[in-house]
């Protein structure tokens, strides 16, 4: 955390991930897979808690209201988040003051303070979490069923990156920036065989998670794909922190889960560049992680198949690296350039 970075909001990080699914059966077996367990159900409405360590996914199954109405243009969609503020109220009044869409009573299925985010999905504040207690020992109650299990080591959001039209980029980094006090970390100009991208990294102004923000090059490329299938701008992937990703992974063998394929020459080298890797080689080369790194540290990666309609999930490792990766985006373009190879999008 910077300690001299504005938060004008008061922002403290993530408190959930709001879902919307083809179905309620597929997304509980993908976040089972992912070592979710299913332990709550809120009081009035049909929306059901699953919890990792520091991650929360909320399941809706709302059958009309705001997130049904996103369903509909979106398909399976991540519709809305909570973020942690120290006042609720203070932060959505100050983030309208600052130039946001406040979300009136009726489009939310929630009763937090909220304002309209990427896509018009929702970003809802909340006052209550740590030593204040959670939502969840009041808005929800035990499920007469629960589902437990052992987690699969990921802790919390480390970032969410966002998809958006060509030409609209700074217009969404401007309003992370000028609403919650956000700073530019990175700028990334990606090339692929066939296709590119250009992204700004953005960081929170509490430093505990990161937005990336990607804009379309043409209309072929892996971000042009998203935002047809998804019908707008949103929420592309969330990354999992985790302190041991090959462990993590370990624990995924046998799942539905598939990650992207990685060129077998990508490892010829990959080590030569980042020699300080801790981590047993082979394992890595054998789940297909991608390494990233330099002197002061490196960090490890791996990316999954779209498996929320356009959306996946990436899986990270830090050591001392707060980093994307970018030295793996070239083998990474050309691993999701086959994989569109193969789903006729290229």
């Amino acid at each position: 955390m910077n300690e001299n970075m504005p938060n004008p909001l008061n922002l403290r990080g993530i408190e959930f991930t709001e879902f919307v699914g083809p179905s309620n059966e597929q997304l509980e077996k993908l976040f089972w897979d992912f070592g979710f367990s299913k332990v709550r159900r809120h009081r009035d409405k049909d929306i059901v808690l699953f919890k990792q360590n520091d991650i929360q996914f909320l399941l809706n199954n709302e059958k009309e209201g705001f997130t049904r109405d996103f369903a509909k243009k979106h398909g399976p969609a991540i519709s809305s988040m909570g973020w942690r503020v120290d006042d609720a109220q203070f932060a959505h009044d100050e983030a309208v003051r600052r130039g946001a869409r406040s979300a009136n009573d009726t489009n939310k299925d929630l009763p937090y303070p909220a304002i309209y985010g990427i896509g018009d999905s929702l970003i809802y504040f909340i006052d209550k979490f740590g030593p204040k207690g959670t939502i969840y020992d009041t808005d929800f109650v035990a499920l007469d069923n629960p589902k437990n299990q052992p987690d699969k080591g990921f802790l919390f959001v480390d970032h969410l990156t966002n998809n958006v039209h060509k030409g609209t980029m700074q217009k969404w980094s401007d309003f992370y920036q000028n609403v919650f006090g956000f700073y530019e970390v990175r700028y990334f100009d990606i090339k692929g065989v066939k296709t590119g991208l250009t992204s700004y990294a953005l960081r929170s102004p509490d430093g505990s998670f990161c937005i990336p923000i990607n804009e379309n090059k043409d209309d072929r490329d892996q971000i042009a794909e998203y935002l047809r299938e998804y019908d707008g701008p949103g929420v592309q992937h969330l990354a999992f922190g985790t302190r041991d990703i090959l462990a993590s992974l370990d624990k995924m063998v046998g799942t539905s889960i598939e990650t992207l394929d990685i060129d077998d020459e990508y490892y010829q080298e990959v080590f030569d560049r980042v020699p300080n890797v801790k981590e047993d080689h082979q394992r890595i080369r054998k789940h297909q992680v991608l390494v990233d790194g330099n002197e002061n540290g490196y960090l490890l990666q791996i990316f999954t198949r779209n498996i929320i309609g356009p959306i996946f999930i990436e899986i990270i490792q830090r050591e001392n690296d707060l980093g994307f990766g970018e030295g793996n985006f070239g083998a990474l373009f050309r691993s999701i350039e086959k994989d569109q190879e193969r789903r006729g999008v290229i």
